[in-house]
């Protein structure tokens, strides 16, 4: 059992008359990054463009099953391993991680006027850390 509690803020970004979406920001090898929360998401994954600017490389390993979602049936997926990524006290080393092309997802946000996604927290890392999501506050509690 994680006994270890951690609040994080979450920033809501509108999205049409009455809806919005959820970001929270992390870091990636000490660079700070903003990730869209999607509990509907099975998987956490990150940008393969924005992902290559941080490490200063692009030397992923494909994966050779397709990635189905985000306005695709199918998305080449591949893998790289980070040495750091955390989200407020939780902190992640040498870990293998999702890479897509999210710039589709990009350009939708751009259209709002958005800066757009570093990655998507799924419900894989949700679950783990038993996320509870406070949507009055609106905040981001995580047991680790």
């Amino acid at each position: 059992m994680r006994k270890k509690i951690c609040n994080i803020d979450l920033e809501l970004v509108p999205i049409e008359d009455d809806g919005f979406h959820m970001m929270v920001n992390g870091k990636i090898n000490g660079t700070n990054i903003r990730l869209l929360i999607d509990t509907g998401a099975s998987k956490s994954v990150f940008d393969k463009n924005r992902i290559s600017a941080i490490l200063g490389n692009s030397d992923f390993e494909s994966m050779e099953q397709l990635s189905t979602g985000l306005g695709t049936n199918t998305m080449q997926s591949e893998m790289v391993d980070l040495k750091s990524f955390s989200i407020g006290n939780i902190e992640i080393k040498e870990s293998p991680v999702v890479i897509l092309d999210l710039s589709h997802v990009n350009e939708s946000y751009e259209m709002i006027g958005d800066r757009g996604i570093d990655g998507v927290l799924g419900s894989d890392f949700l679950q783990y850390h038993n996320a509870v999501i406070y949507y009055k506050k609106p905040r981001l509690k995580l047991y680790y």
